[in-house]
């Protein structure tokens, strides 16, 4: 890779971590247009990289430990993976004229933005790119939509894994969710990953629906986003999908707990987003779904996927 003039950025991890990042992207690509901006990201983010009008090249980077810079010294180093002390030295690694990151105390000469654990993570990386006197626009989530065609054209897409159980609705509850929405006529499809296709099996058992409605470890991440660009509606947890729906304006209904939507939710500004949550904070990375999240009945959400096909009906 022939690199004269760069800016490497860090963000060496998944697929709503990214599209939160974009924002951050934007404003860089703004501030040096005459510099190659490649992104340390993981191989399989490529299809979604290649979608970000900001990104100029992928460096795939499976995680920390793992960034390998090939060429001279970029100009600039930006870390928006975290707070360190891990990413600021895999950045430093690849000798940057400057570096902008927050502060870690391990590194002591190296100047940075003090780090916040109360603010939305879209706001966080802006406020990094500000501290450097970049302006960003905090809205600036929109990506265009896939080349391919989406494999299930404006169905509903049920999305029920999540990271960790502390973020899964319960199966019963997404099968009795599904079950209701083919009753009323929509074309309702599962997805996940291939870990995730028994889950989305049993769901689909339980909703009476097909083996041709589980899309789960059937779909790359291009068809994917080509799924959700197209889908009527979204329905799924504090989840990478989640963020999907947010960068193309597909309608959706979002589950949260334990984590706050105020800290990983969809803007306010974007109506047709609906963010259900009881209120109650709790560990986003507990082996136990959160109670909170229990909180949020069948027929409760019911209700908001079936205003949200509505209002996207009304408004065409």
């Amino acid at each position: 890779m022939a690199v004269s003039s760069a800016v490497l950025v860090l963000r060496a991890l998944g697929l709503g971590d990214l599209l939160t990042a974009v924002p951050a992207l934007r404003a860089l690509r703004a501030a040096h247009p005459d510099d190659r901006l490649v992104l340390a990201a993981p191989e399989g983010l490529r299809d979604l990289v290649e979608l970000i009008d900001a990104v100029d090249e992928l460096l795939p980077t499976a995680g920390l430990g793992d960034l390998a810079w090939p060429g001279p010294p970029p100009k600039l180093a930006v870390n928006l993976h975290g707070s360190g002390p891990e990413s600021i030295h895999d950045l430093m690694g690849a000798d940057p004229a400057e570096l902008l990151t927050h502060h870690h105390p391990d590194f002591p000469a190296a100047p940075g933005l003090e780090w916040r654990d109360d603010v939305h993570e879209v706001d966080r990386w802006c406020r990094l790119v500000e501290y450097a006197h970049v302006p960003a626009d905090r809205s600036a989530l929109r990506l265009p939509a896939p080349p391919g065609p989406s494999p299930a054209p404006d169905a509903v897409v049920v999305h029920p894994g999540a990271a960790f159980p502390a973020r899964r609705w319960p199966p019963e509850r997404f099968a009795g969710l599904a079950r209701s929405l083919a009753a009323a006529g929509h074309d309702v499809v599962l997805t996940g990953s291939a870990a995730e296709r028994d889950l989305c099996r049993s769901i689909a058992e339980r909703a009476g629906l097909g083996e041709e409605a589980v899309l789960a470890g059937r779909t790359g991440l291009a068809e994917l986003a080509a799924l959700v660009a197209g889908a009527a509606l979204v329905v799924c947890g504090d989840t990478g999908v989640g963020h999907l729906a947010t960068a193309f304006g597909t309608p959706s209904v979002l589950l949260f707990g334990p984590t706050p939507p105020r800290l990983w939710g969809p803007p306010p500004s974007a109506r047709q987003h609906v963010v259900l949550w009881a209120g109650n904070v709790g560990d986003p990375h507990g082996e136990e779904p959160d109670g909170g999240l229990l909180l949020l009945g069948e027929e409760r959400v019911l209700a908001a996927v079936r205003s949200a096909l509505e209002a996207r009906v009304a408004h065409g």
